[in-house]
C-alpha cells in the first residue's frame, strides 16, 4: 500500500506530522503540509488518493481548501478533522464539500485509518471510471449519461434528435469502450 499518496494538511506542524506518521505505520505514503496553499501549488503534478485536512486553519480553511482541490481533482477523497466540532460543520463537510468523514481531535486512530482506507478505495474507483469513460466521444458521452439514467434507446433518440438505430450504434460503442457487458454494469460503473 506504500504507493498510495495521502496528504495531511494541518496548520499545527506537530499534529500534521504525527497524523502522517500514524498513517505511515499503516502502510500509507503520507506527507504532512502546514500550508494548504503550498500543497495546492504542487497538487496538479502530484495528486493524492486521499487528503486529511484540518477544518480551521489560517488564511485558507479546510472547506475552501477542499473546494480548490476538487476544482483540480474531483477524484480525490477528503477527510476533515477538527478540534472544534459542530453539527453544522459535520453536515457541511459531507453534503457541501464531499468529505468522507469528519473526525474530532484528538483523532481516533482506528476511525482515521478506516476513513483513509475507504477514501483510497473510493478515489481509485473514481479514477478507474474516469479512465474508462474518457475515451468516449462527445455524442457517446451524451448517450452514456442518458443510459445510466435508465432511458431506453427510443427516448434517447428522441431527446438527441437521432434515429434509434444510431443510438444502438452509440450504445454498442459505449459498452465496448467501457468494457461492460450490460446496462446494469454500466450503471454500476457510475456509482
Amino acid at each position: 500500500m506504500k504507493e498510495t499518496p495521502v496528504y495531511v494538511v494541518d496548520d499545527d506542524a506537530d499534529l500534521g506530522a504525527s497524523v502522517a506518521r500514524l498513517l505511515g505505520r499503516h502502510g500509507f505514503a503520507a506527507q504532512a503540509f502546514v500550508d494548504p496553499a503550498a500543497l495546492l501549488g504542487l497538487y496538479a503534478a502530484a495528486p493524492a488518493q486521499c487528503i486529511v485536512t484540518d477544518v480551521m486553519m489560517g488564511d485558507l480553511d479546510g472547506f475552501a481548501f477542499a473546494d480548490r482541490v476538487r476544482a483540480i481533482d474531483p477524484a480525490t477523497s477528503i477527510v476533515f478533522m477538527t478540534a472544534w466540532p459542530t453539527t453544522a460543520n459535520a453536515v457541511d463537510s459531507v453534503r457541501r464539500y464531499g468529505g468522507l468523514d469528519y473526525l474530532e481531535k484528538p483523532i481516533d486512530e482506528d476511525r482515521l485509518v478506516a476513513a483513509v482506507t475507504e477514501g483510497v478505495a473510493w478515489s481509485r474507483q473514481r479514477r478507474e471510471t474516469h479512465a474508462r469513460t474518457a475515451q468516449l466521444t462527445a455524442r457517446e458521452r451524451q448517450v452514456f449519461d442518458l443510459l445510466v439514467l435508465g432511458h431506453p434507446n427510443k427516448v434517447i433518440a428522441d431527446q438527441l434528435g437521432l434515429s434509434p438505430k444510431t443510438i444502438e450504434d452509440h450504445r454498442a460503442a459505449v459498452m465496448a469502450k467501457t468494457g461492460v457487458n450490460g446496462l446494469a454494469q454500466l450503471i454500476a460503473l457510475t456509482r
